[in-house]
C-alpha cells in the first residue's frame, strides 16, 4: 500500500522532504507533482524501478525517459551540451520543458534510448521537486504519470492514489498541478525540434505548433 504525504506547495515540509528521499533511496517509486503534470520518479541507478514505470506507463524499452536535475551544471554532467544548445536551456529553464540531448557515460545505458543513446532533461520549476532533489543530491528518473489508453495524465491525487495503491510506494499531494504535460524540444540535430507540444511556450525556439 502506498504512503501519501500532503505537503506545502511553496514550503515543503522538511521532514516529509526527508522521508521521501529516503523511500527513494530505499528503491521506492513516487509519484510527486511538478511544474506541468504529475509524475512517476525513482533513483537513476535502479532497474527493477524502471521496469516498474514502464509497466504502469505501458511502454517499451524505446520510451524516452527524463532526468529531472537541479541545475544546468547537472544537466552538463549527464549529457552533452554545446555552446548554443547551453545558450538555450540557460533561457528555458527551470521550466516546464524537456530536452532530448546526446546522454554521456554518466548514466546506465538502460536509461537511455536503446538507438539514439539520448534521454531526456528537465529543471522543474516547482518547490516541492527542488526541495526533494536537493535532500537527494542528485537527479531523478521520471516519466510523466499518462496510464495506458488515457489522452491527458491523472491530476487528482486522490484517485492516482486509489489506483495506484499497489504499485507505487508514495503519493505526493502538494496541490493541483494540472494536466498538461511539458513541451518536449529535441536538441541533438543542430536546430530544435518540436517533438510535443505541451505547457511550455514554443516562441523561444523559433517553433510553431502542428
Amino acid at each position: 500500500m502506498a504512503q501519501y504525504f500532503s505537503l506545502h506547495p511553496e514550503q515543503p515540509q522538511a521532514r516529509l522532504i526527508r522521508q521521501a528521499a529516503e523511500i527513494i533511496r530505499g528503491g521506492g517509486l513516487v509519484v510527486l507533482p511538478t511544474d506541468s503534470a504529475y509524475a512517476l520518479v525513482c533513483a537513476v541507478g535502479d532497474a527493477s524501478q524502471l521496469e516498474r514505470i514502464r509497466k504502469i506507463r505501458g511502454v517499451d524499452d524505446r520510451h524516452h525517459f527524463t532526468l529531472m536535475c537541479r541545475d544546468l551544471s547537472e544537466i552538463a554532467t549527464y549529457a552533452r551540451v554545446d555552446n548554443s544548445q547551453y545558450r538555450l536551456l540557460k533561457a528555458t529553464t527551470p521550466g516546464p520543458y524537456t530536452f532530448i540531448l546526446e546522454g554521456t557515460k554518466e548514466l546506465p545505458r538502460r536509461v537511455l534510448h536503446p538507438k539514439r543513446k539520448t534521454i531526456g532533461l528537465r529543471i522543474p520549476e516547482h518547490a516541492v521537486v527542488s526541495a526533494l532533489l536537493a535532500e537527494l543530491d542528485g537527479p531523478l528518473l521520471t516519466s510523466t504519470l499518462l496510464l495506458p489508453g488515457e489522452d491527458l495524465p491523472l491530476t487528482d491525487p486522490d484517485e492516482i492514489r486509489e489506483r495506484l495503491e499497489k504499485q507505487v510506494d508514495l503519493v505526493i499531494e502538494a496541490g493541483y498541478c494540472g494536466p498538461e504535460a511539458t513541451t518536449v524540444i529535441d536538441l541533438t540535430s543542430g536546430s530544435p525540434q518540436l517533438v510535443r507540444a505541451g505547457r511550455g511556450a514554443l516562441e523561444p525556439f523559433g517553433l510553431e505548433a502542428d
